[in-house]
């Protein structure tokens, strides 16, 4: 999904999860090529103060699609919270395949609390950004 994400640049980038009871957060430096979970979000209301903490160049949102590519009611619903985003915060959002980004992040989270999953799976969405934009 290349073709419909910003080049990335100097400046902090959060990524989104986004899931209708939790949202996945987590911060990366593209410059360093690392990302971080922060704690999951419950409403888009709790965004604001993470934009003003992090100052962010740019946005990544999950667009989570079947495991053969094609789009469902989970992706519009992405895509509409990509858009509020934008809107709201006047800021580049890049869009990234997540398909396979929650179980990763289960995988990589066993033994570990289940409420975590959301904002590691939006840790490995910052990577996988991180790795195509390269």
């Amino acid at each position: 999904m290349k073709r419909d994400m910003p080049e990335p640049g100097a400046g902090t980038v959060l990524a989104f999860d986004f899931g209708l009871k939790r949202i996945g957060v987590a911060v990366g430096e593209p410059e360093l090529r690392t990302a971080h979970p922060l704690p999951s979000l419950s409403r888009f209301e709790e965004i604001p103060p993470l934009i003003v903490e992090w100052k962010p160049a740019r946005l990544v949102v999950g667009r989570p699609t079947s495991v053969q590519g094609e789009p469902h009611a989970m992706t519009r619903q992405a895509e509409d919270f990509a858009r509020r985003l934008e809107r709201r915060f006047r800021l580049p959002v890049a869009r990234v395949d997540e398909r396979f980004s929650s179980v990763e992040a289960e995988s990589r989270l066993r033994g570990a609390r289940r409420k975590n999953v959301d904002s590691v799976a939006a840790q490995l969405l910052l990577e996988q950004y991180f790795d195509e934009a390269a």
